[in-house]
This record gives structure tokens, sequence and C-alpha cells, in this order.
């Protein structure tokens, strides 16, 4: 556990709340089926700012007291500890995670009402948990009793805990983004990895194993999402995690793989050739892509806004949708009328960190948001053709194409974070014929 990290995280949350209170609560446990679980995963806020990974706690943030950090959690038991793992316990967040108060998780309904006592205003995700609201609006009700005796205030106003805290999530410390670089490292050894057993014959789901044991050979928590292996038409298929089909001689493979370390995730796509050598049209159709991203990544400067991105993503690929016989006529023209859509039908990019789709803002005021140091977004064009596409070339269709990387917006230009994941038709083909 980076302590350090979390500390960091916590001051610059405290001040941002001013003389704010906030609350924080733990992720739910979901059933798979029956009576097992998902292989729990703590909510990115609470990590964000504790470091706490297990479930049934909370978090409670009182600026300019004598207690501005505050932990609910689960208490040291024996016998549950025997089935489920080990507990630090309310003395273990203290000593190891920095509370400056912590108390079972059992006592929160009784303390929390006096804990809230002195602060008009409380930032808390509303809307999220409706056992949480109910908790929250019954400690609120009991408040308000108390202040009719003491005097003292209590919250009254409530804001979206987005306006505070994910927008410091935005911005990644060097530390966050050096555990950034790892995850990005780790995921470029997967892709190389699953690169390396493709072939004629393989089916997707053991392209999807290699890189999920590369994950946690390296000392990942795991992916970051669930990974994508879509062969030949089933990249068509934007968000295809079946993973189960046969990889057919003389078609591509689409491959939306990341890992989480450390609680932050990278998020990489690479489509490469199943035997290993791209056809004439598969090669056109990639490049067109790639010359996309490459466009778009140029653009993700200091100054320019997120939409910036897109656009330049955009402009490019219908350039190449009318020089490959997609489209006719003027470029602008096609992308006013967004005729583009039937064949590139996502955004460019999202915010990259903790969660996948990470938080933070994309327009301010009405427009899209400025780029700015620290900010890590992915950059992700892509084509998708169907096989029973008349209005495409006849050459391209049953094509699923989309290149992915992790860009970080510095003063210097866009640093790639995955830049190591081969990427050009050379690189490629160079890669997996090594593999031979």
């Amino acid at each position: 556990m980076n302590r350090t990290l979390y500390e960091t995280n916590r001051k610059a949350f405290l001040e941002a709340l001013g003389k704010d209170a906030a609350i924080v609560f733990s992720a739910e446990h979901h059933l798979r089926n029956g009576d097992a679980e998902y292989l729990y995963r703590q909510n990115s806020d609470f990590l964000y700012l504790s470091g706490w990974k297990d479930p049934d706690a909370v978090l409670l943030f009182r600026p300019q007291s004598e207690q501005p950090f505050v932990m609910f959690v689960q208490p040291k038991d024996r016998s549950k500890e025997i089935w489920t793992g080990r507990r630090p316990g309310p003395v273990g967040a203290v000593e190891d995670f920095g509370a400056s108060a912590a108390y079972p998780i059992s006592e929160l309904r009784k303390r929390l009402p006096s804990l809230l006592q002195g602060f008009p205003r409380l930032h808390h995700c509303f809307a999220q948990n409706a056992e949480n609201d109910k908790i929250l609006m019954k400690a609120l009700a009991s408040a308000r009793k108390l202040a009719k005796g003491n005097g003292m205030s209590y919250p009254e106003v409530f804001l979206d805990l987005s306006h505070t805290l994910h927008r410091l999530r935005l911005y990644k410390r060097p530390e966050e983004i050096e555990i950034m670089r790892k995850a990005a490292a780790i995921t470029n050894e997967a892709h190389r990895a699953a690169m390396t057993i493709t072939k004629p014959g393989v089916h997707e789901y053991e392209l999807e194993s290699i890189i999920s044991h590369t994950f946690r050979k390296n000392g990942a928590v795991g992916t970051g999402y669930t990974s994508i292996v879509g062969g030949g038409e089933n990249a068509v298929i934007l968000h295809y995690i079946e993973n189960d089909a046969v990889l057919e001689d003389d078609t591509l493979v689409c491959v939306d793989a990341g890992c989480e370390y450390q609680w932050y995730t990278a998020d990489v796509t690479r489509t490469w050739p199943v035997n290993g050598t791209f056809n004439s049209a598969q090669k056109r159709l990639y490049e067109a892509v790639l010359k996309s991203q490459y466009a778009a990544i140029d653009a993700a400067r200091v100054g320019n806004q997120f939409l910036d991105v897109h656009h330049a993503a955009i402009e490019s690929l219908v350039e190449s949708l009318i020089e490959l016989g997609f489209l006719e006529g003027e470029v602008q023209e096609h992308v006013a009328e967004q005729s583009y859509r039937k064949w590139y039908m996502h955004g460019t990019s999202h915010w990259l960190g903790m969660d996948v789709h990470d938080v933070g803002p994309y327009a301010a005021m009405g427009e899209s948001i400025a780029l700015e140091p620290g900010m890590v977004l992915t950059i992700e064009p892509g084509l998708y053709v169907a096989g029973d596409d008349e209005d495409a070339p006849e050459e391209f269709r049953g094509m699923g194409i989309r290149i992915e990387d992790d860009i970080l917006i510095s003063a210097d230009g866009p640093v790639n974070l995955t830049e190591a994941v081969p990427k050009t038709v050379a690189d490629i083909e160079a890669h997996m014929g090594a593999a031979q």
C-alpha cells in the first residue's frame, strides 16, 4: 500500500472541502449465484482516499476539526476472519491507514449525527445506494434534533461528491502516473504474448487466457475490465466478450484488454492478422485507422479542448473513407452530416485512471473542457464494417479495426504511456513473425 499517496490525496481533498464535510461509503457485495459472490472490488473514491480494500466501511471527512478523517470499519472477528480473511479493524485503520479515529461499522448510526454537527454542507454521492441514503437521512434527522438543544449547525446543503473529489481524480499525481506506467508495461507484455500464440485454429479464449495469466503473474490485480477478443466479424461488435470462437485464416482479431495494477488500469486495443500478415485490404483499412489515431494523439495538447481530439480523428477517418471508396464528396460535408457514423459510431476518448472510464467532467460552462497537464485519456478510433454491409466496398466487409493507447497530457506534448505495444503494420508482422 502506497500510504504516502493516499495521505496526499486526503490532504488535497480536505483542502478542497474547505469547511464542508464529506462522507464516502464502501462498495457493496454482489452475488454471482447462490451464495457465491463476485470478486470484491472497492469503490474507487474509497480507494483513492484511503487504500482500504475491504467492504462494510465508511469514510467521514471533517476539515479543520480535531478528527478530520474518521473511519467506520469491520471489527476484528476471529470466527469471521477464518472464512473471509484478516481484517485490519479500527486499530489498523488508525495505525496503518492514517485515520484520526476509527470505530466498528456497527456504531455508524449512533455516532454519525454528532460527528456531522458543525458542518452546514455535506458532500455525498446521493442516489447511488438507497440504503446508504437512508442511513444518512436518519443521521441528519438526529443531528437536527441535537441542534435544538446545543445550537450547533448540521448539514442543510448537500453537494455531489463529483464537484470536489472527481475533479481531483482527473489530475494524476506523479506517483499515480508511475503506477499507470507499470500497468501499461504489464499490458504491453500481455498483448505481445497474445500476438505470439495467434494463428488459425486458436480460440479467442486462448488469447484471453494468456492475457489474464500475464496480468496476474506480473502482480496485477487482474483485468481492469472484461477483455474483448473478437476475431473476424466478431470485431464489429464493440463490446464483444463471449470470446469463444475459432480464429480463422486471413481474418483480423481485435483485442481490447488492460490490466489493473494497484487499483489503476491500462486500456489498450490492438488489431492484428490471425495468420501474422496483413493482406492488402486489411492493411489499407488498418492504416486508415492508424493515421486517424496519430492525428488524434497530436491534438492531445495543453490548450486544446477534449473534443478537439475526437474532431481530429473524425476528419482523418472521413478523408480515408473517401479515399477507400466508402464515401464520395467533400470531407467537411460528411463531417457535418455525420455520414461516417455507420462505420465509426463511438467517441474517440475517455478519461482513464482508477476506473477504465474514469471520473471527471468532459465539459464546463457549455464548452468542452480544456486539456491540462496530468490528465490521462484514451485515444481509440476505429472502423467497423459488417459482413453484409452493401454500402461498403466488398473487400473491406467483415472487418473490425480499433487501435487504442493511453495518453498523458503534459506541458511538453502528449505522452503515450502504451507506445511499447506493437502498433504499426511492420512492428506487428515482425513480432508475430519472430514467434513462428
